[in-house]
């Protein structure tokens, strides 16, 4: 990995494919948005191409309080880049509330999240710098840093309206803007905001029955600092199988007109669900970076006799 003095660098968090199997990273408001307990974890790995390791897990504990109409759960995060292993890992508490609105049609789930985040350096001596690339210069001159670690606190607040065929939110990431620098100045880091949603076009199945097929659209559209994305998708479910084709990089970012297509496969079951998809690279980076690939499950479990439950209609992958 090679680092430039002078040069300003920007980022953006850590994106998922199949963001709707990691809800709690998604949106504090999908927080017990399920039948009792849940138990979901997500891995990504790109840029395989690449010098050093890109790669993404969360694994995420949540419940439904019927009586309090109330979710809990807990997040771990952890993001790994580059040669010289840059990477921060979040520990989440999350929270939401359901709302019956509108003649008890349309449900409203506001939500919040309070996050600890390790920012760390863990292969300083790794890294190349500009004055290292003659063939007498093998020691850099630039000073390491201050320090390799760096804690820090931070929130989210989110909103989640959904009825039987379609959901639209919003959340708001980053509200306490943390500092990464590794020195002695400040890099905040820029609010994120993120709208996402979608509709249930098609949904055929017996009376009193699971749904045995169904097609789905959705969206998501994320702004942070000057960086813009609009993800595009389509899901087909024929029980127990979902397929789904997803289009990212709308608007045009970098006078760029697409970032990646990604091509997505996975088994729904009664508790159980298990997906993979790989990201192809459409951008000028597509012959240097060998895509993504992305891996989730996610498995639901009961303890007490279930009470009626109000299902968002968004897809689990």
């Amino acid at each position: 990995m090679v680092l430039f003095a002078q040069v300003i660098v920007k980022g953006q968090d850590p994106q998922f494919t199949q963001f709707y199997s990691v809800p709690l990273y998604l949106s504090p408001s999908f927080t017990g948005a399920t039948e009792q307990q849940r138990f979901s974890g997500s891995y990504r790995q790109q840029w395989l191409a690449f010098p050093g390791d890109f790669v993404t897990y969360v694994f995420a504990y949540d419940h439904f309080f019927a009586k309090y109409n109330s979710g809990l759960g807990m997040m771990v995060m952890r993001d790994q880049a580059g040669a010289g292993k840059l990477g921060v890992t979040n520990y989440s508490l999350l929270y939401s509330y359901d709302f019956m609105i509108s003649n008890k049609s349309w449900h409203l789930r506001p939500g919040l999240s309070f996050i600890y985040s390790q920012y760390g350096l863990n292969d300083y001596g790794s890294l190349r710098f500009p004055d290292q690339m003659s063939a007498s210069q093998h020691i850099s001159t630039e000073p390491p840093p201050s320090n390799y670690g760096r804690g820090n606190v931070d929130g989210t607040v989110s909103a989640l309206g959904y009825n039987d065929k379609m959901w639209y939110g919003i959340t708001v990431d980053h509200l306490l803007m943390p500092n990464q620098s590794f020195y002695e100045d400040k890099v905040l880091t820029p609010i994120k905001y993120t709208f996402f949603g979608g509709a249930k076009l098609i949904s055929k199945g017996k009376l009193l029955r699971p749904v045995d097929e169904s097609v789905t659209v959705a969206f998501q559209y994320r702004m942070q600092g000057d960086y813009r994305q609009l993800d595009l998708g389509l899901y087909w479910y024929y029980s127990p199988l979902v397929l789904g084709f997803w289009y990212r990089g709308i608007p045009k970012t970098n006078a760029l007109s697409g970032d990646a297509v990604s091509f997505l496969a996975g088994v729904k079951m009664y508790r159980f669900s298990f997906g993979y998809s790989y990201d192809f690279t459409i951008s000028y980076l597509v012959n240097s970076t060998h895509g993504a690939h992305e891996f989730s499950m996610i498995y639901e479990f009961f303890t007490k006799k279930r009470k009626r439950y109000h299902a968002i209609p968004c897809p689990e992958f």
